[in-house]
């Protein structure tokens, strides 16, 4: 097992390496870059993301960032516009500035934001909290929910149970989180009927005054409305996703045979389907945090007001933000990879029968 994941951390360098070459590309290549925001704010046009009007009035195409700017920039004093390449870093050849840019990563060195002047490691350091608290405890929660309800409706599949359960899951996976979001804010934060929960932050104003139990209390407060959305919303193709893989191991041979030899129904399923069963459910784990963490909360943050990782690759990409792009895509990265490789840990863990060496030679 060593051998094997030493190979895989090797592997997460050159994956990185193209994901970023990738998404550098890309972005490099899309129109309304930095330069095009700042010249449509100079102009008190806001941000543009695609198309701007000119100096002329006439409606321009905004060129690729770094490249052919003069087609958005027609009637500005050119030294201005080279002035601005140099800031940004444009006046470099693209290559250059990836290899640059990877040479800082290397370092820790995530640059500056081009509009917020600040650290890139100091915004996402800021935002953490907030989409920490958001993804560790739902999908905590989802898991919670769903692996005993998915196990007990295998067991119990097509009782009236297993019936009007599924009914509350299909409606779970119809509706968008967000959607429950404002059905919550509504109910219960003072939409139009009662005022129970806070609808903004991740703490009250007053939260630093307040002692240690108030502390906990206060947040978790905070927490129950865009947490119960995001569960409400997540936790349906788990939960299907446990019931089929149990269904699927409770009907082979193996379960007959032990239930044949005089084992208990419990001692069966958590004894032998259990580690069979929750491999798949395992396998999932990894990309379901990620997907909570990083990109699931966009809307509940900005619902609730929490200004988390998802509010700043939002804003970060509508402002063309590269080095809070980049940054945040690095780290964002990295962090997925390494949870890949916990999750083919965890399969050992849970079935020490799966050798991924010996499936390799």
């Amino acid at each position: 097992m060593t051998a094997y994941i030493l190979r895989r951390l090797l592997l997460i360098v050159p994956t990185l390496v193209a994901i970023m070459v990738i998404n550098f590309v890309i972005v490099q290549a899309a129109p309304g870059g930095p330069i095009d925001q700042v010249i449509a704010q100079i102009e008190g046009r806001g941000n543009v993301t695609g198309r701007f009007t000119g100096q002329g009035g006439g409606e321009t195409a905004a060129a690729p960032s770094g490249e052919g700017q003069s087609r958005g920039t027609r009637g500005l004093d050119p030294q201005f516009i080279e002035q601005l390449e140099k800031q940004f870093g444009f006046d470099k050849p693209l290559p250059e500035r990836f290899v640059t840019m990877m040479g800082d990563y290397l370092t820790f060195d995530f640059g500056d934001s081009f509009f917020k002047a600040r650290s890139v490691t100091d915004l996402v350091l800021e935002k953490m909290p907030v989409s920490i608290s958001l993804g560790v405890w739902t999908t905590l929660l989802v898991y919670l929910i769903s692996i005993p309800l998915g196990i007990r409706k295998a067991v119990r599949d097509g009782s009236r149970f297993d019936v009007w359960t599924s009914g509350v899951i299909i409606i779970g996976n119809a509706i968008p989180a967000f959607l429950f979001a404002v059905l919550l804010v509504v109910l219960f934060a003072g939409g139009s009927y009662l005022q129970v929960f806070p609808l903004r932050g991740l703490v009250s104003s007053d939260w630093a005054t307040l002692g240690p139990v108030e502390k906990v209390l206060d947040y978790l407060w905070h927490m129950v409305l865009p947490v119960t959305a995001m569960v409400i919303g997540g936790f349906a193709s788990l939960t299907m996703l446990t019931k089929n893989s149990f269904l699927e191991e409770i009907n082979k041979q193996y379960v007959l045979t032990a239930k044949a030899k005089g084992l208990s129904e419990r001692g069966v399923l958590y004894g032998h389907v259990f580690r069979n069963a929750m491999l798949i459910v395992i396998a999932g784990f990894p990309s379901a945090f990620v997907s909570v963490l990083f990109t699931g909360s966009l809307f509940i943050e900005i619902i609730f007001s929490l200004d988390g990782l998802g509010l700043l690759g939002f804003e970060a990409t509508i402002q063309r933000d590269y080095p809070v792009m980049f940054g945040t895509l690095f780290f964002f990265t990295v962090l997925g990879l390494l949870l890949n490789l916990i999750g083919d840990i965890m399969y050992v863990a849970v079935d020490p029968r799966i050798d991924f060496e010996a499936r390799e030679n």
